[in-house]
């Protein structure tokens, strides 16, 4: 059985990811710190279910991070965990740095370190996945859509602590190798 480790699992797009896919049978180590965003009734269907493993705590919090990639020893890492909302972010952008940019700092550092060592075949088949937001690209504009080619042009702290980590998890690609992805 595959086993992801899902950070923000909790929150209305995670928690619905993490039900499904316990759902099609992967084992689902869900870290959520549970602010304002989280809620376990969500996920109230799993409760007892030895598929679903809830831990409450910090991305931030490298040594819990790494004790759970250690115990439960992941195939992937889905991270969804974030500060988000535009509005809130210019009421206390501090808070969207500290979690968006040196929480997801220590995730992949975390990440890094537990994907060097894995057996050769673990290693090749390890992803992390980043989920990001459109907010990173500015304004719609004119068209009405981006595209691939869309520069970078976030407008709130909220879409430039995202952007931050979306450049982060890149560049732990180039420099280290680790198989990212950011959706």
């Amino acid at each position: 059985m595959k086993t992801w480790l899902v950070t923000g699992g909790a929150g209305f797009i995670g928690g619905n990811f993490v039900l499904d896919a316990v759902s099609r049978g992967v084992r689902i180590v869900n870290l959520d710190a549970l602010t304002y965003a989280g809620n376990l009734d969500t996920l109230a269907s799993l409760d007892g279910d030895p598929r679903h493993v809830f831990v409450q705590g910090d991305i931030g919090d490298r040594a819990l991070v790494s004790s759970l990639l250690e115990i439960h020893r992941p195939d992937a890492i889905v991270n969804f965990a974030a500060e988000s909302h535009v509005d809130r972010s210019i009421d206390g952008p501090a808070a969207f740095v500290h979690t968006n940019v040196v929480g997801t700092l220590s995730l992949l550092e975390a990440a890094r370190d537990y994907w060097r060592g894995l057996e050769p075949a673990a290693k090749d088949a390890f992803r992390f996945l980043h989920v990001s937001t459109d907010e990173v690209y500015g304004s719609l504009g004119d068209t009405g859509k981006f595209t691939e080619q869309t520069p970078y042009a976030p407008n709130s702290p909220y879409s430039a602590s995202k952007a931050a980590s979306d450049h982060l998890v890149r560049a732990f690609h180039h420099t280290y190798g680790l198989p990212v992805l950011t959706t």
